[in-house]
């Protein structure tokens, strides 16, 4: 009978074990979901710096070829019964698989579709997931500028001007690298840096010739605009809805901006606003120490104003995001008498506020933010 005492004993402590490493894991795994989602803010807009519920962090691990068929996906449903949002459906998406896109395919992406098409809504596909609106406002904040309604002047031989406006839905963002300018790049980010200091590389690397027209990526206004020991000339521009900043860095010497840019200017998707270089990693202006020619493109989320600048920025990773904005680059024109490259095809762009609104606009960032976010 002792023995069989023992034998249970030990059967029902095992059985404890398991129970409790099990509830413990699960705990644990929300926790670390938490932190990373940081708490959803639903109130639609930016927060105020008092306020701590809003994202923390962002992992943007949307593969370009699942990014570019959601996007398919919207554009050929947009015009029918049931269109389809790409955000909404990557958003699904990853709340499903945990972030984890390695078995995830296209053809699950079409069978939500199918399901919404059928009369199932997003609502009720969404119910019982935990981390959906998290998903969602962190891949709005992401990708809320690139897609919509617009116009843009097309070739057009019959009209006096060559060209004629034309109404889309699409793609309205733009490679950050005009059209017919060739440029090499791979998946850098996270990569080491070691001038001034260890860190890891927060930004996107496009190799290409010196002179190059570097292209804004999306209309918004003109926040930084200058020298940077790290980024060398550099330009931020930060997206109308706040939530993005866009960084273009190692711009040319002598010449590293569209000369009509100042801080506050208004760009549109498209327009030209610098030239490809190599300056950077000194403290004395205009120096070229980056030794290979490239255009280092970062893009920063910002959920709150205490997250633009100091160690709470949120810095994700746009090599997908480029290879897709690959579908749209911008034809530029040499003016010989100014030296300058300008668009040939003009966009109006509804995004594009009358009065932007006022931001507040820093020449000079935190060294430490510095240094990540242009580490290239």
């Amino acid at each position: 009978m002792s023995t069989m005492f023992i034998v249970l004993s030990r059967k029902t402590v095992l059985r404890a074990v398991i129970a409790l490493a099990a509830a413990l894991a699960l705990l644990v795994g929300g926790c670390l979901a938490y932190a990373r989602a940081g708490a959803a803010d639903t109130g639609g807009g930016a927060a105020s710096s008092q306020d701590t519920d809003y994202i923390k962090w962002v992992d943007f691990d949307v593969p370009y070829e699942l990014l570019s068929h959601a996007l398919d996906l919207d554009i050929a449903s947009h015009d029918t019964d049931t269109p389809v949002s790409w955000i909404e459906l990557l958003a699904y998406a990853a709340s499903k698989n945990g972030n984890n896109w390695k078995s995830y395919t296209a053809v699950k992406l079409d069978e939500t579709v199918k399901a919404l098409q059928e009369g199932a809504a997003m609502e009720d596909l969404t119910r019982d997931l935990t981390y959906y609106d998290y998903y969602h406002e962190a891949y709005s904040a992401v990708l809320g500028g690139l897609v919509g309604y617009y116009e843009i002047e097309v070739p057009d031989e019959t009209a006096e001007s060559g060209k004629r406006w034309e109404a889309r839905y699409g793609l309205k963002g733009f490679s950050p690298i005009a059209r017919n300018y060739p440029y090499s790049d791979f998946d850098d980010f996270g990569s080491s840096r070691d001038y001034g200091f260890k860190r890891k590389h927060l930004g996107h690397d496009l190799m290409g010739a010196v002179g190059t027209p570097i292209i804004a990526v999306e209309g918004g206004t003109v926040e930084a605009l200058g020298w940077n020991q790290y980024g060398g000339w550099r330009i931020g521009i930060r997206s109308f809805d706040q939530k993005r900043y866009y960084y273009y860095a190692h711009l040319r010497k002598n010449f590293p901006y569209n000369k009509e840019l100042e801080i506050g200017s208004v760009v549109q998707p498209g327009d030209v606003i610098g030239y490809l270089g190599r300056t950077g990693y000194s403290v004395a202006e205009n120096v070229n120490n980056i030794e290979q020619p490239h255009l280092h493109f970062g893009l920063q989320l910002i959920f709150d104003e205490s997250q633009k600048e100091g160690n709470n920025e949120i810095w994700v990773d746009v090599y997908p995001l480029v290879r897709l904005l690959y579908r749209n680059r911008s034809t530029v024109v040499k003016n010989e008498e100014t030296k300058e490259y300008h668009r040939v095809y003009q966009i109006r762009d509804p995004a594009v506020p009358e009065s932007p609104p006022a931001t507040a606009t820093s020449p000079a960032r935190s060294t430490a933010a510095s240094a990540a976010a242009s580490g290239g």
